[in-house]
């Protein structure tokens, strides 16, 4: 129902790249916590970071189901370059298309669909997680430029040698109830005051970026204002809505990957004479992991088939975001299991799976706030 001829060739493209590219060196880039520019060039090159943006940006104009196939096609192989992808086009790039005023996204969309350039999206605090109207980064207006002070943490390619920037929310004031005014800034990269810090020795994700980001008195222009002064928090907790299909994307690659090593390991491995899959304890497990992958698809393609055709999705993207990653913790659980010892060891990829998918129930909203998110749509 959901296929068309355009996703099947995203799936063979992205498949083909992610085999034969990242594949070989996965392993030694997660070892090495090197985030690979020219790997992310390539993928710029194939149009993986504008597929949703209109042609007349520099984009592919493409469907959301599309891009959430690619995601799902790079997180099979890899989650590192899974999430560059995927912070970019839902995270980075998005606001601006979807908030901007038309010299914005002239101004900042094509270098960015092209893969030219990384754009981050600076919400989350050391004391602003899942309470996102806890921010403390200010910004004042003083002689038509914003003075932004504060920080960020736990921000996806924030700090790469080709991030062009972040959209920032900061406090710009408090209403007449002395209740936070929350806005919406674009900062560039470069620009004096800004610091960005990559963060090392991740469990999870290690050959992407993730970055502290640091304001001292950045000055930004007045112009530079995303949306109107007091709609922060709307566009970023909008932008999430959409972001949570790309980390749904990503438990499901997750899963197919790790269901995939599992499967082939249990026909080769040999216990009592015969394979282990010929086991009824392990097919049955095998079973079960292909039974929650199906479903985790469906599902997720059907919200992305809501989105494409202009209807609410925020509550199946909660679903979807939630299902999807613990389904990823079943499955690369359940495989490192029928590896046995070997699904310990760093030479296998299976190992890597599951330390990729834990981040998946936390990151762009944990398990904890999508059920808060679907327990306040069925009326709790």
């Amino acid at each position: 129902m959901y296929i068309q001829e355009e996703q099947k060739l995203v799936r063979k493209t992205a498949r083909d790249f992610a085999e034969r590219v990242i594949k070989p060196v996965a392993q030694k880039l997660d070892a090495d916590e090197k985030f690979d520019v020219d790997i992310v060039r390539q993928m710029g090159e194939l149009g993986f970071f504008g597929m949703v943006i209109p042609e007349k940006y520099g984009g592919k104009g493409m469907s959301s189901l599309s891009y959430i196939i690619a995601v799902e096609e790079l997180a099979r192989v890899d989650g590192s370059h899974a999430a560059t992808v995927a912070a970019h086009n839902s995270l980075g790039i998005r606001p601006i298309y979807n908030f901007g005023t038309e010299s914005q996204r002239c101004k900042y969309i094509p270098p960015l669909a092209k893969g030219k350039g990384l754009w981050a999206f600076g919400l989350t605090e050391p004391e602003a997680g899942s309470d996102s109207r806890g921010t403390k980064t200010t910004a004042k207006l003083e002689n038509g430029k914003w003075i932004l002070n504060g920080s960020k943490i736990f921000i996806t390619n924030g700090s790469t040698p080709i991030t062009n920037g972040v959209t920032v929310q900061a406090v710009t004031g408090k209403d007449e109830n002395g209740k936070k005014i929350f806005s919406t800034l674009l900062l560039e990269s470069g620009t004096k005051g800004f610091t960005a810090k990559a963060m090392k020795n991740k469990l999870m994700w290690r050959a992407s970026d993730t970055s502290e980001l640091f304001f001292d008195n950045c000055e930004i222009p007045e112009e530079n204002l995303l949306g109107k002064i007091g709609e922060g928090s709307k566009i970023m907790l909008k932008t999430l809505d959409s972001g949570r299909l790309s980390i749904a994307a990503m438990g499901l690659g997750c899963a197919q990957g790790a269901y995939e090593e599992a499967l082939n390991y249990a026909k080769i491995r040999k216990q009592f004479g015969k394979p282990i899959s010929k086991f009824q304890v392990n097919s049955f497990k095998l079973a079960d992991m292909f039974v929650k992958i199906e479903l985790a698809r469906n599902y997720l393609y059907r919200a992305c088939w809501l989105k494409d055709n202009k209807q609410p999705f925020e509550v199946e993207s909660a679903i979807a975001k939630l299902y999807c990653s613990e389904v990823a913790k079943e499955v690369t659980d359940e495989a490192v299991q029928i590896h046995g010892g070997y699904g310990l060891i760093k030479d296998y990829p299976v190992e890597r799976f599951y330390r990729d998918q834990r981040l998946l129930r936390i990151g762009e909203g944990t398990s904890e706030i999508q059920r808060l998110v679907i327990s306040r749509h069925i009326g709790c």
